[in-house]
């Protein structure tokens, strides 16, 4: 394959590939790396270490101790000060240089859909490329696994927003997403179980009695539990307060 320099194209699809992989994971024989190397007309080995490279200007990684690789190109900085936190932009801009990469057309993804012609249609497929980048990014970032119940079943597994899509710009933001089972995700969004501002599992006293009473186990077992927390895209605080303080309907111990 050619050895020539990355292009901005090509980096900000890298940038789509580090969201949706685990970072530990990432490696030149994953198949995710191996997919979307064959769409880049690059190595595994060399999308692999250009996801390291990403790795190094993440600042939780940094937290955690894990610094990625240590050398990394001036493109790479320029294509994660613009895009990290300008999450809307890099899922719609990114998928749609996927699609071109492979000859194809963004908008063709929805074709068997009924979309509507102009704007309208515009605006829809921008909501879908974005909703799916959201949950693939969520599901990575927690290594497809439940973070109450720690289950690793994919088609049980919900990208649950902690502020509702309908309520918040950053809907986009993988910082605003927990991976939840389909249970749990529902509770969650109804209020009845919440995070608290130091990450452990908040359980309404509603379904306590309740489950006191029938002697079930699928909530109370994990009140007052920290959640697990992935090691990228760490679930932003001020969005866990505001849930935490607006969204629960029930009382709280």
């Amino acid at each position: 394959m050619a050895k020539n320099n990355w292009t901005r194209e090509e980096t900000i699809v890298a940038f789509n590939v580090y969201c949706k992989i685990p970072f530990k994971n990432s490696s030149k024989t994953h198949p995710t790396i191996i997919k979307y190397a064959n769409i880049l007309g690059r190595s595994p080995s060399a999308l692999n270490m250009k996801i390291g490279n990403l790795g190094r200007l993440d600042p939780e990684l940094r937290k955690k101790g894990i610094t990625g690789l240590v050398n990394g190109s001036k493109l790479e900085e320029i294509i994660w000060d613009e895009f990290h936190g300008n999450w809307d932009d890099l899922a719609f801009e990114s998928e749609k240089l996927i699609a071109e990469f492979q000859g194809n057309n963004i908008e063709n993804k929805f074709e068997s859909e009924s979309l509507p012609e102009g704007k309208d249609k515009l605006r829809l497929v921008k909501t879908r490329v974005n909703q799916s980048f959201f949950r693939s990014s969520v599901l990575s970032a927690y290594d497809l696994t439940c973070c109450i119940t720690g289950i690793k079943i994919p088609e049980l597994l919900i990208a649950s927003h902690i502020i509702p899509w309908s309520e918040n710009r950053e809907r986009t933001n993988p910082q605003n997403g927990l991976c939840l089972n389909n249970l749990h995700d529902k509770a969650f969004d109804k209020g009845l179980i919440s995070v608290d501002p130091n990450y452990n599992i908040s359980v309404s006293k509603y379904l306590l009695e309740y489950e006191k009473e029938k002697d079930d186990i699928y909530f109370s077992h994990f009140n007052k539990k920290k959640i697990n927390l992935p090691d990228k895209f760490f679930p932003r605080i001020e969005f866990i307060e505001h849930h935490f303080s607006n969204y629960t309907k029930n009382e709280y111990n």
